[in-house]
C-alpha cells in the first residue's frame, strides 16, 4: 500500500484520501466478485452488488484504521456498517430520477466511505459538489431540512436533469472535484459529502465483474 496522498476539497476542505495499489492480491477480489451471484441492492445504486464477506470487510476496516486517526480524528475506527462488490450496469436512458443526483450517504459525523477501483481499462472516477442555493458540500443533521427544501425547490424550478450520468456543473449543483479510478486505488472519504460516480462514455457497463466498471464499497459509521 502505497502512502495516501491528501486532499481537501472545495470550500469545506472536507479531507479525502486517494491510496494507490492499496490491497495486496486485488485479483482475488475479482475473482472473488466474479464468483458471487450479483443482483439489484436498494433503490440507489445504478447496477447490481453482493456482499463482501464481513470477514474480509473488517480487514479492511482494520487496515485504514489508523489513518481515519490521523487524517479524520476518528478513534476507534467507526464500525463496518455494509460492504459490496459493486458492477454499474444501468444505461444511462434507464436512470432512475434519484440516480441522476448527487447523494450522501447519511448525516452521521463519523461515517466513511471506502472506494476501492477494481476494474482494469476506464474507470472513471468519483465526482464531489456543492448545493448551489445553500453552499452545502456535506449535509449532517442540522443541515438535512434545508438541503432537502432546497432541492425541492429546485427541481419545481429546473426541472430533474436528464436521464444521463452527471458530469461537471448542473443548474442545482457546483461540481467541486474529480477524484480519478484506477486500479487498485481507493478513495476513503466523509460519507455525508455529496458525491456521484463519474462515468466518462468510454466506462464499460458490462455485467461481467470481470470486464465492467467493478468497485467494492466499504461503508463504517457508528454514533
Amino acid at each position: 500500500m502505497q502512502p495516501p496522498r491528501v486532499f481537501h476539497q472545495g470550500l469545506e476542505r472536507r479531507p479525502l484520501l486517494a491510496i494507490d495499489d492499496f490491497w495486496p492480491d486485488p485479483e482475488l477480489l475479482r475473482e472473488d466478485a466474479a464468483a458471487l451471484r450479483m443482483g439489484e441492492i436498494g433503490p440507489h445504486y445504478p447496477g447490481i452488488r453482493a456482499e463482501v464477506p464481513p470477514r474480509l470487510a473488517e480487514t479492511m476496516r482494520r487496515k485504514i484504521a489508523p489513518l481515519l486517526k490521523a487524517h479524520f480524528g476518528l478513534d476507534p475506527a467507526p464500525a463496518v456498517s455494509e460492504a459490496y462488490y459493486s458492477l454499474v450496469t444501468t444505461d444511462p436512458a434507464a436512470l432512475a430520477p434519484i440516480q441522476r443526483l448527487p447523494h450522501f450517504d447519511g448525516v452521521e459525523p463519523r461515517r466513511i466511505a471506502l472506494l476501492l477501483f477494481l476494474g482494469h481499462g476506464a474507470q472513471g472516477g468519483t465526482a464531489f459538489y456543492r448545493q448551489r442555493e445553500t453552499g452545502f458540500e456535506s449535509v449532517d443533521a442540522a443541515r438535512l431540512d434545508r438541503f432537502r427544501n432546497t432541492l425541492e425547490e429546485g427541481v419545481r424550478t429546473h426541472g430533474m436533469p436528464a436521464s444521463s450520468y452527471i458530469a461537471g456543473d448542473t443548474a442545482l449543483y457546483e461540481q467541486v472535484a474529480v477524484q480519478a479510478g484506477a486500479f487498485n486505488r481507493a478513495l476513503v472519504y466523509p460519507g455525508n459529502t455529496l458525491h456521484c460516480a463519474y462515468l466518462p462514455p468510454d466506462v464499460a457497463l458490462s455485467r461481467d465483474p470481470l470486464a465492467g466498471r467493478l468497485t467494492l464499497n466499504l461503508f463504517l459509521f457508528d454514533d
